[in-house]
């Protein structure tokens, strides 16, 4: 039932790789013919779209033509009844291709069975009778995210796994990172990248060297802070023999092991200011001269730093040079803390569960949805690396098939519900979705304010209400 004939290119199931000038596949699965004449009618001048009338034609139509979009009717042959049929599709698209965002298609008394659907993966759903303006939106969300998550994938293959495992995000503050990070990377501009303890901050460094033209080079990293002020002079310029006690023979400095790749500078709020001084005459003219010596060697390295300091509150009470800090900050890059990332501690704690299951050899099935829940709730002041390390430890720990809250060292879930007043839940509920159909619709306030229902006036209201700024989701 085919409703466009296949794109010239002959592309095997395994061949994920669209041809440029194909149009998006959809696949479309209702038993009602009508629903799907209609739906194919309005759907066609976006999409290739592909129809089937039951479970069996929708997977090997699936199969075959690996689409991006699904739309789904839960009722289908030979249970048209109720949502048995529906969902066993639903769970074998996505074990088959876990990326692809199924649209549930719903009538009024079956909203439950839809809402079930989504717990179980399904990316969204709409109502009959077909509203195709409603469908045209939805679907233009997904395939948005689709396509988000699958240049998120192919940053990972050029960067490595190891390097970019703990980056995977489907948030709009990490895709937004992910982005920068590719246009910044094949120029050699100084990059300062700003976050919290275990945000990743020494992981996007890498990523940036890997996706540049010095990939081949070295990558050298040098901690500021946990080095003796005394010491890191030596560390990052080298020394001459005999410049001072203990120096026995010449020895080359970070930076010089860095030529002709990166130099990360991590935590660099903590550098003392004589220091400071120092590393800027290197960087006006990348010359330095060893502790102790008199010739000036030229170094070709790129610079990368990070603190995770208000670093501009150090340059204003004088603990950080402002001169040094403009020469830094020529590309900023803020890392969001990880309880700012919607929906990515799911994600990530699926992704250490794969890791550590099997680095461990641990025979287990997955997370309760209770396990899910506090591991949502917590605020993660340490961040990825704290909960990768909860993650480690519950696996390591663990005795059932499944993790449940008791495996895991954090506080329970209802201490965390006891102190959170419901107005504070409605507002964190109310700015979370508010900043979605901000970036829905690239911070276009009149859109956003027809897709949430209220005025244009009463969404500033909630924009000041609840700090979100609408210059962030341009």
């Amino acid at each position: 039932m085919d409703a466009s004939p296949p794109p010239e290119t002959t592309q095997t199931a395994d061949d994920r790789i669209e041809p440029l000038s194909a149009l998006p596949k959809l696949l479309i699965v209702d038993d009602d013919e009508v629903i799907l004449n209609q739906m194919k009618w309005g759907l066609s001048n976006d999409y290739s779209v592909f129809l089937a009338g039951d479970g069996v034609q929708a997977l090997e139509q699936f199969k075959q033509e690996r689409p991006p979009l699904v739309a789904l009717d839960l009722g289908l042959p030979p249970y048209p009844r109720d949502e048995v049929e529906g969902l066993r599709v639903l769970k074998e698209i996505l074990d088959e291709e876990p990326k692809t965002k199924v649209v549930i298609i719903s009538g009024n008394i079956e909203r439950a069975n839809a809402i079930k659907a989504i717990t179980q993966g399904a990316y969204d759903f709409f109502s009959k009778p077909v509203d195709l303006e409603e469908l045209q939106t939805i679907l233009k969300r997904a395939l948005h995210l689709y396509e988000m998550e699958r240049e998120n994938l192919a940053l990972q293959t050029q960067v490595g796994e190891n390097t970019m495992g703990r980056l995977e995000g489907q948030s709009t503050a990490m895709q937004t990172i992910f982005s920068a990070m590719k246009r910044v990377a094949s120029t050699d501009a100084p990059v300062l990248i700003l976050g919290e303890s275990g945000t990743g901050k020494e992981l996007i460094a890498q990523s940036v060297h890997q996706l540049s033209p010095r990939k081949d080079k070295p990558f050298v990293a040098i901690n500021c802070g946990s080095i003796p002020a005394e010491l890191l002079e030596a560390e990052l310029f080298g020394h001459e023999k005999g410049s001072f006690t203990g120096a026995h023979q010449q020895r080359k400095g970070k930076i010089e092991f860095a030529e002709g790749g990166t130099l990360f500078l991590d935590e660099i709020g903590e550098m003392p200011l004589p220091l400071q001084v120092k590393l800027l005459r290197f960087l006006q003219d990348f010359c330095l001269v060893r502790v102790g010596g008199r010739h000036e060697i030229r170094v070709d390295v790129r610079i990368v730093a990070a603190t995770n300091t208000d670093i501009k509150k150090d340059v204003e009470d004088g603990r950080f040079r402002s001169d040094l800090y403009f020469r830094l900050n020529v590309v900023p890059l803020q890392v969001p803390p990880l309880r700012e990332r919607e929906g990515d501690i799911e994600l990530l704690a699926n992704l250490f569960f794969l890791r550590f299951t099997k680095e461990y050899k641990k025979q287990l099935k997955g997370f309760r949805r209770e396990a899910i829940d506090l591991l949502r709730a917590y605020p993660w002041p340490g961040n990825v690396r704290e909960l990768e390390n909860k993650i480690k430890g519950a696996i390591i720990m663990a005795n059932g098939r499944f993790l449940t809250p008791s495996d895991f060292d954090l506080p329970p879930l209802l201490k965390e519900a006891k102190i959170r007043t419901l107005k504070s839940v409605r507002e964190a509920a109310e700015r979370e979705w508010i900043k979605k159909v901000l970036a829905w619709n690239k911070g276009n306030i009149s859109r956003s304010a027809t897709d949430l229902d209220i005025s244009r006036p009463s969404l500033y209201e909630a924009l000041e209400r609840l700090g979100i700024n609408k210059e962030d989701f341009h």
